[in-house]
């Protein structure tokens, strides 16, 4: 980022330009002298700036996801974005941990080796307060995480895991599953302190709590894959085209879906003045007749022509019409 100069110092450089005691000409010169742009060559760029691209579109959908799942598990207040994508040397990542953290090492089948996701331990206090009846408030000592909270936290990482598959599923199929969680990150030893990772980190506010999320990912476990992690290959598996099998899942999925019906007995109108006077006893006649067949509504809209009777015991109506006539194509059962 380019300095920029106070009042005061451009009048005193306009000032060194009028007496001659900068010369113009140096100026030019530094400007034109090639710049020198530090590279370790014990850490090269394994993946171009188009693949990291389509990283942190995956980890974005994936936020959402977390957040969403979250959310509707602590139902409190979840919001998680991407905040940053880099490669650095996995001795250079495990350093970089706090002590007492939570740090899980997670399978991810099909691919060969293990993944970190590293949670701060705000946000793990802040979630265990939250499903024990709190508010979310995270602890406000430094300490390791008690037996009970540890299993409390294993069902938390599982809801991390659910998301992984969808995210990831336009370029490839995932099962992840937890193998174990650690609080010491020296313990933790997945590939060699050398090898370059993939650093993904996330900015995480869960209820009154707020931390960062790192997803260490190693070079080598996703090495077999990076050809695909380009924009092209991201948006043609998007738009690719819908199987017979993608549609039977849909139709399942919208067939399980749960729709509050009514049935409208009958209607009537009738003043303030008789609305007002109304007591326990007093009868209100309707427009239709006992033997007048009823309107099924599905939602707000009316579908259905019924008509009234019982059942076992409970009110219950026979469908004898569908209204305009509409008739479904598709067998959903």
């Amino acid at each position: 980022m380019a300095e920029v100069l106070s009042q005061s110092e451009i009048d005193a450089l306009l000032a060194a330009l009028s007496s001659g005691s900068v010369d113009v000409e140096e100026i030019k010169g530094e400007e034109k002298k090639e710049k020198v742009r530090v590279y370790d060559f014990r850490t090269p760029d394994k993946l171009s700036k188009d693949q990291l691209r389509t990283l942190q579109m995956l980890h974005e959908n994936f936020c959402r996801l977390l957040t969403t799942t979250l959310s509707a598990q602590i139902r409190s207040m979840v919001d998680v974005q991407v905040v940053s994508i880099e490669q650095l040397a996995y001795d250079e990542f495990i350093r970089s941990l706090p002590e007492p953290t939570i740090l899980s090492i997670v399978d991810m089948a099909p691919l060969e080796g293990q993944i970190l996701i590293e949670i701060a331990p705000a946000i793990g206090f802040a979630i265990i307060d939250r499903l024990f009846g709190g508010k979310g408030i995270p602890s406000v000592e430094n300490r390791p995480f008690s037996d009970i909270e540890e299993i409390v936290l294993e069902k938390v990482i599982k809801w991390f895991l659910s998301c992984i598959p969808e995210a990831w599923e336009n370029v490839v199929q995932l099962t992840p599953k937890l193998k174990e969680i650690e609080s010491n990150p020296q313990f933790v030893q997945i590939i060699p302190h050398n090898d370059v990772v993939i650093l993904v980190t996330l900015e995480a506010r869960v209820a009154q709590g707020d931390g960062l999320i790192n997803i260490c990912i190693p070079y080598i476990t996703i090495e077999p894959i990076v050809n695909k992690l380009n924009a092209q290959y991201w948006f043609s598996s998007i738009r690719k085209e819908q199987t017979a099998q993608n549609i039977n899942a849909l139709k399942r999925r919208i067939g399980a879906a749960r729709l509050p019906i009514y049935a409208i007995l009958g209607t009537t109108e009738i003043t303030v003045r008789d609305l007002i006077n109304l007591r326990p006893g007093d009868v209100i006649p309707l427009v239709e007749k006992t033997k007048d067949p009823v309107i099924v509504r599905v939602g707000n809209k009316p579908k259905f022509i019924a008509k009234p009777g019982t059942r076992n015991n409970r009110m219950a109506v026979k469908i004898l019409d569908i209204i305009n006539g509409e008739e479904e194509s598709d067998d959903w059962s």
